[in-house]
């Protein structure tokens, strides 16, 4: 009876339509023209309308769809790219817009009849969550296929052997497929109409300032970063020797609390991921570890070779331990708790250790240094012990200023990826190949970038996009968007506004906002431009 209902809530309407469809081939012929039934000529404009409503009925269902059949996720897969398909297609009919908005609120009282109501914490958790960088990467795999979950549902992580088979995978699709072309999944399609099915010009359209902020006026701002899956809560480290935490909400924005302790310049930091932790390093060789609600400094770590610390990151599935590089060349895994290193978590690099980045299930590490040389170690979660796996040397001589990875390169294809900025005037894209965090180059993308600590990052919502955007600071006081699978002609936007080189972009959770720190100290808020 329950499996009635739901048919009978969610596919009847769009069934019956479909046999009266079936029952008149011509007129159906011409809704999919786009001419309006009964009224014998286009209505483009009614065909785009519709297509917006379409959007909103498919985003209440996207909502309510972890409630459906908790034992069958599979259904839930394909009901999801079933309605896509119908709505998209209806999309086209051009039918009355009042009626359809009719639909979309009996709809919504429907599903709050069968579900019950949700508020707007549980809809964001239900409908958004899945967007956020963190979660997008940790999942692994959009689908909620059992076989990917434990004994009691929980998700494992990816396995040692995982990147080689997805490296063969990887190999044996780009060999069969036109180069620039998308490796389809069977959810791509539902996954594009959940973000629009817009072009990619259109998703990343950012214009006007948000806000500017110039507390760090004639210091540089090198690197600056939103807190985890948080819209308006931003972090931002200055060589003047602090760091700031600034709130965009409620208007106006404004520095919610600065971080007083360091004694030289501060080069790296990281919100932990529940961001009630930051953690610093300075060049006055000191590790810091902050309370970022009252902006108390918690614990200093002092380098035992009182060398100047250069970089910093949290290990993704253990934020109780941070692992630091500094200028003696040496990578060491911290305890914050303790504030003690962990035996056979070290290891030496060519250089200075500039640029850390975990792999989303943090077994791999890579680190880049001012030889240009990439090194990746092999992460044992259970002791943090560092274990020395490969080196590429990128550019014999050449900064590697910031190191990025993601496991998805976009909805469509499942490709490790690593973004490089090192100097040599390109941002770097790199395929890892292996299990041993191999690397292998994929493209490169020409911006100005010979000296200065310039960094990029990968697009938080990308892989529910046409395409895949990663966005890069430049020492031409430009911010880049360059979608990776188009072969000419790569950048989608270009942000000017800067009195100096771009050192850091950062985006929301929502890709709502884009924050851009440059040399002279000024950190910029770009909004999405809204249509």
């Amino acid at each position: 009876m329950a499996r009635a209902c739901e048919w009978l809530c969610h596919w009847g309407p769009f069934e019956k339509e479909h046999r009266e469809q079936a029952k008149s081939p011509q007129r159906w012929r011409k809704a999919k023209e786009g001419i309006c039934p009964g009224s014998g000529f286009l209505s483009t404009q009614s065909a785009c309308g519709m297509a917006a409503v379409w959007q909103q009925v498919l985003a209440v269902d996207a909502r309510y769809n972890a409630y459906r059949t908790p034992t069958f996720p599979q259904f839930r897969t394909q009901y999801i790219r079933r309605r896509s398909q119908l709505l998209r297609e209806n999309a086209k009919c051009g039918f009355e817009p009042g009626l359809r908005r009719q639909y979309l609120k009996l709809r919504s009282q429907l599903l709050a009849l069968r579900y019950g109501p949700l508020s707007e914490q549980s809809s964001f958790r239900a409908s958004s969550v899945r967007s956020s960088r963190t979660t997008l990467d940790r999942m692994e795999d959009f689908e909620e296929d059992p076989r990917t979950q434990g004994a009691r549902g929980h998700r494992r992580s990816v396995s040692r052997g995982s990147y080689q088979l997805q490296a063969q995978m990887n190999r044996a699709v780009y060999d069969e497929r036109p180069p620039g072309s998308l490796v389809p999944t069977s959810v791509a399609e539902a996954s594009r109409a959940m973000a629009g099915d817009t072009t990619l010009s259109e998703n990343y359209a950012f214009a006007g300032m948000h806000h500017i902020f110039d507390q760090h006026v004639d210091s540089a701002v090198p690197r600056l970063q939103f807190a985890n899956d948080d819209k308006h809560l931003l972090a931002c480290c200055s060589l003047d020797g602090t760091l700031s935490i600034m709130t965009l909400s409620p208007s106006p924005p404004s520095v919610k609390v600065t971080l007083k302790g360091h004694g030289g310049p501060v080069t790296d930091f990281a919100w932990s991921l529940s961001n009630d932790i930051i953690v610093s390093t300075s060049l006055d060789g000191t590790l810091r570890i902050w309370n970022t609600g009252d902006g108390r400094c918690i614990r200093e770590v002092r380098d035992p070779e009182s060398s100047e610390l250069l970089c910093c990151t949290f290990q993704p599935m253990n934020n109780n331990l941070t692992v630091v590089g500094n200028s003696k060349h040496h990578l060491q895994v911290v305890n914050i708790s303790t504030g003690k290193k962990v035996k056979g978590g070290s290891s030496k690099l060519t250089g200075r250790v500039l640029s850390l980045s975990f792999d989303a299930p943090g077994r791999i590490l890579w680190a880049g240094d001012d030889r240009g040389s990439i090194f990746s170690f092999l992460f044992d979660m259970a002791t943090g012990k560092l274990t020395k796996a490969k080196r590429l040397v990128v550019s014999e001589g050449s900064s590697i200023c910031s190191i990025s990875a993601r496991s998805w390169i976009s909805r469509e294809a499942r490709d490790p990826s690593l973004l490089i900025n090192a100097c040599v005037n390109k941002l770097l894209l790199y395929r890892v190949v292996d299990n041993d965090g191999t690397l292998q180059l994929k493209r490169s993308f020409p911006i100005q970038h010979g000296s200065q600590h310039v960094h990029s990052i990968f697009c938080p919502l990308m892989s529910f996009r046409q395409g895949a955007c990663v966005v890069t600071g430049s020492e031409d006081a430009c911010v880049y968007f360059f979608d990776v699978e188009r072969n000419t002609k790569a950048i989608v936007n270009k942000l000017q506004g800067h009195g100096g080189p771009v050192l850091d972009v950062s985006f929301n959770c929502d890709e709502s906002l884009l924050a851009s720190a440059d040399s002279t100290g000024m950190v910029i808020i770009w909004r999405r431009e809204q249509k």
